[in-house]
């Protein structure tokens, strides 16, 4: 498994658990005990912690633009797994450096994820949420220039 990819499934892990328990338990404790037991030599700890920080930080916006895309389902009604998903492959989406995450790779790695630890449609419904942010993405990009 490549490290990054091992990255966001230990990012996976720890905010599954964390919002499992309605995120009131202590998430970096549970990041490092995660990176510690499945990420042991993990050639990039810093990038799990750059997609952590990343999350908290914009935790309501992107709860709010899943909101926004994905107006069928209530937050609290879209799986835990699937919901986490979501977080990562947006974050990496909006808010990461394009040069090393491209928009591609991390819808890519969302639907991976999802594919991976989600139900049978979860990788569909994480690319039609990320597949319709990037196409907006897009058009207002074009819009500015």
């Amino acid at each position: 498994m490549a490290t990054r990819h091992l990255a966001r499934t230990i990012v996976l892990q720890s905010f599954y658990e964390w919002d499992f328990y309605k995120q009131k338990t202590d998430l970096i404790k549970i990041v490092e005990r995660n990176l510690a037991e499945f990420g042991p030599g993990i050639d990039e700890p810093d990038f799990v912690w750059r997609i952590v920080k990343g999350i908290i930080e914009h935790l309501e916006e992107l709860n709010g633009i899943i909101t926004k895309f994905a107006p069928e389902w209530p937050l609290e009604q879209i799986a835990i797994i699937d919901r986490n998903i979501l977080r990562i492959g947006l974050f990496e989406l909006l808010y990461a450096d394009k040069n090393e995450v491209p928009p591609k790779v991390a819808i890519n790695e969302a639907i991976e994820l999802a594919k991976n630890y989600g139900g049978q449609n979860s990788s569909r419904f994480a690319n039609g949420v990320l597949g319709a942010v990037f196409k907006q993405m897009v058009t207002t990009e074009t819009v500015q220039q």
